[in-house]
Formats: structure tokens, sequence, C-alpha cells
């Protein structure tokens, strides 16, 4: 599995806007809709490659007789339609795999996708409507506006030996179990550094 191979899955409930993908494109060499993530695609203007899930949710499943792949499983199935995208994807060999949408909707829904991500073959990132999360399993740079909200949290195996520059209260020292988190830090400079240390962590960063 590469990791210089990067999908997009767009998923459904609240789609980030257009703007928030559009420059960012050439980063995708594959694009994967999973349910009703393909009427914000049709919306943006977009073609995904696939389209997998129950399609109980797509606006118009007429529409699905315009794609030549399309994986269609039942209702009652003990996967999201989000997992079978991951899974789709992760099988096909790439190693990044961004999530737009997942926004909005039932709050069951919302938590499982935020419990993606403690699973290695989960989003390494993920776009919501007006925010997006990263999972940082190594240390890594981000471009932000300065006063910028920026929020760190552990995952399930807690966090320690955390770095980082360029925000306001510093992670060094920290040691948290799940239970502890670091929200509302500020980004006192345009370009911010975040190492997870000994665990990955996940951070909220402005689009």
């Amino acid at each position: 599995m590469s990791r210089d191979r990067t999908a997009l899955l767009v998923i459904g409930g609240d789609a980030p806007p257009f703007s928030a993908i559009e420059g960012r494109l050439p980063e995708f060499s594959f694009i994967c809709a999973a349910d009703s993530g393909l009427d914000a695609l049709r919306s943006w203007g977009l073609r995904p490659d696939l389209v997998v899930g129950d399609m109980d949710s797509v606006s118009d499943p007429s529409i699905l007789a315009d794609y030549p792949d399309v994986l269609t499983f039942p209702r009652d199935k003990d996967e999201l339609d989000t997992e079978i995208g991951l899974r789709e994807l992760r099988s096909r060999g790439f190693g990044r795999i961004v999530m737009a949408g997942g926004g909005g909707g039932r709050l069951d829904h919302l938590l499982a996708l935020r419990s993606l991500l403690e699973r290695p073959s989960g989003p390494d990132e993920w776009i919501c409507r007006s925010e997006r999360v990263v999972r940082i399993d190594e240390p890594a740079r981000f471009s932000v506006s300065p006063g910028s909200i920026v929020s760190v949290f552990p995952l399930a195996a807690g966090a320690s030996g955390m770095h980082s520059e360029g925000l306001k209260w510093p992670l060094d020292g920290l040691s948290w179990d799940a239970s502890r988190f670091g929200v509302s830090n500020v980004a006192a400079k345009g370009e911010i550094l975040i190492d997870p240390g000994q665990r990955p962590v996940f951070a909220i960063l402005p689009l």
C-alpha cells in the first residue's frame, strides 16, 4: 500500500463547501462516493470512480445507471456505507484517504465516524462543513491563519511525549488518557507543528 496514492471518499450528511475541495483535487487519484455522498459530488460537478452503499439515501436511485462501477449492499448489514467505502479503497491500495461530509444528522452516526479514527484503516483526514480533522501519526506541519482555533485529542490509548510549535499553549510535557484533551488552543503563527509523540492523536483545524 503506497502512502502517495490518495483517494477522496465523499459520504452522506452535511458536506463541506466545494471551495474546501476544489484546490485539493490534484491530490486525489481516485474518488469514491458512499451512498448520498454521490449527491454532493454531483452538486460539485465531479464524477466518482466508484459508488458504494445500500443506496437508501441517494436522492434519485435512477442516476446510479450513469456510473459503471457501483457496488450495492443490502440495508441490513453490519457496516456503515462509510466503512464499506474505506474498506474498498484500502483493498485497492490507497494509502491515504481523505473523507468529506458526514456533518449534521444523527448523533450515533457522528460518534461512529469519530470512532473510525481509532482504526489504522480509518480515514487519515476528515473534511467537515467548516473544519477538518487530521489523524497525526508522525510530526506534521500545518498552515493556518494566526489566531485560528486548534484543538488536539488523544485516541483511546492516550497520548504522551507530544511536542508543538506555534501554538499559544504548547503540548510539551502533557500526558493524556482518553478522557483528556486540548480544546480551543490558538495558532500564534501562520504555521504550526504538532508532534504526537508516542501515540497518534488527532487535531481539529479550520478549513
